[in-house]
């Protein structure tokens, strides 16, 4: 077993040796560290330590744990000349990430109709496995998304400019290719715009529970206490699936020498400035443009159901924000400033002040952090600090992080109880399988607190305001 160096009481490292080319940083507490040795999430950061033109240390978020390739919950920088890019760096699911969207609504208002609302949310949006929009985007609508992302849906009248501002890269990486995009994935995304989908994704509707830093929360749009807000979790669907699965395939095909020098070939990879890696790059831009429209354009559907039942509402998209994804950052490495292929798997950007990629009100604050709990908890806003722009390339974690497999929670855990335990906390669920929840349930993931308190203690993003649900749709 690997016995990490506890630096601070919310760092650990675990120093150079052997074939690794950097050492691993793992934030986390003692509790968290207990959770990590419980499966194979350190090796998996000391495997990624010993990937070619690796540039300063492979990290591990508060959150993370086993993963396909790196660990859920893994940061890594590379080299843009030796360097390398690993869908198992990026994750099946790009660009799954977070929306979070303010309303003028107080809880009480909302909890006396919530029922009708997760009812109306339900029949507008597309959700659980398998469920598809009755309409079809055409290739040159789907083009226009992979290039543009939101923007196509803001030109058509869906959305505002101020929706693209608060997002993530406005919501559109430059880098995108749709002609690296297969005839297969474009098949499955063709019918998935504005769909939610199952596992893991969700709409829930949240109340503010606390606010820690009032300035911040107020630039953020939080106004007090019991305001309602609602938060989208999903990602790329089937499309981004499928881009994740045709360039794994292609890069075993093309690198069999690489696969036999791996300890584990989900780590399997393209030199960045290979054809095969430039042309991964470019179909993982396009599938993580088409998923911010995916969010944008859930976004946009919730909005109408809100108004039918509140015609005084009024919305602000606090921020859009991935945490499966590849990009090309520049960072201070060894006091030095280089530009780098930055790959996040759940993991959250968390740029701090000043930083050019943010909004111009968010310039004075830092990134708003999106970081959901699991069902049931509370889940929680932080914002970007200058501090973890070098500690770990302005990332922090991404959700609660697994305690359990899919496969455990569901022998352990019944769909129907929890959705019972759930109302006696005023807490609404509304689901397409009631049997199939029972793999999201709290207990099959790590205390969201003590993630958020390791993440503002090590100054990688700190506490803004925390949120609690009274509602959540789930496939």
């Amino acid at each position: 077993m690997v016995t990490p160096t506890k630096i601070n009481d919310y760092l650990y490292e675990i120093e150079k040796k052997d074939n690794m080319n950097s050492k691993v940083k793992i934030f986390a507490s003692d509790l968290l560290m207990k959770h990590l040795n419980e499966d194979r999430s350190l090796q998996q950061g000391i495997n990624v330590a010993c990937l070619p033109g690796i540039c300063g240390p492979s990290i591990m978020m508060p959150d993370a744990h086993q993963g396909y390739g790196f660990s859920i919950g893994g940061v890594a920088a590379f080299d843009l000349e030796t360097g390398i890019i690993s869908p198992g760096g990026v994750g099946f699911d790009i660009n799954c990430g977070v929306r979070l969207i303010t309303t003028n609504l107080k809880k009480d208002e909302v909890q006396l109709k919530i029922n009708e609302l997760l009812d109306g949310l339900f029949d507008a949006i597309p959700t659980g496995k398998g469920f598809e929009n009755k309409s079809s985007l055409s290739d040159e609508e789907l083009n226009d998304i992979f290039l543009n992302g939101p923007k196509h849906l803001v030109d058509r009248g869906i959305g505002t400019q101020d929706d693209l501002n608060h997002c993530e890269s406005g919501g559109a990486m430059p880098g995108a290719v749709p002609e690296y995009v297969s005839h297969r994935a474009k098949a499955r995304g063709r019918k998935q715009l504005g769909t939610l989908g199952a596992g893991n994704h969700f709409l829930e509707i949240q109340t503010v529970g606390e606010i820690f830093d009032k300035d911040i929360a107020k630039i953020f749009g939080f106004t007090d206490v019991d305001q309602v807000v609602f938060m989208i979790h999903c990602g790329s669907r089937g499309l981004g699936h499928q881009v994740a699965s045709d360039y794994l395939r292609l890069m075993e095909d093309e690198y069999p020498k690489i696969i036999e020098s791996l300890p584990e070939k989900d780590l399997i990879y393209a030199p960045i400035n290979s054809d095969l890696g430039k042309k991964y790059y470019g179909a993982m831009c396009a599938a993580a443009n088409f998923a911010w429209a995916n969010r944008h354009m859930i976004g946009h559907l919730a909005k109408e159901v809100f108004k039918k039942l509140f015609p005084a509402v009024q919305f602000r998209t606090v921020y859009d924000v991935a945490h499966n994804i590849a990009k090309r950052e520049t960072h201070i490495i060894g006091g030095v400033e280089k530009e780098v292929m930055v790959h996040r798997k759940g993991a959250t950007r968390a740029f701090g002040p000043g930083n050019s990629d943010l909004p111009a009100d968010y310039q004075t604050t830092g990134q708003p952090i999106l970081i959901p709990g699991s069902m049931g908890t509370s889940s929680f806003v932080l914002v970007g600090t200058k501090e973890g722009m070098e500690a770990s390339f302005g990332s922090t974690a991404h959700g609660a992080g697994r305690l359990m497999s899919r496969f455990d929670a569901k022998k352990e855990f019944d769909g129907e109880t929890i959705r019972d335990t759930l109302a006696e906390q005023n807490i609404s669920l509304k689901a397409r399988n009631i049997r199939g929840v029972g793999d999201e349930a709290p207990g099959a993931y790590k205390d969201v607190d003590e993630v958020v308190k390791v993440s503002h203690e090590a100054h990688i993003g700190n506490l803004v305001v925390k949120l609690k649900p009274i509602g959540v749709i789930k496939g």
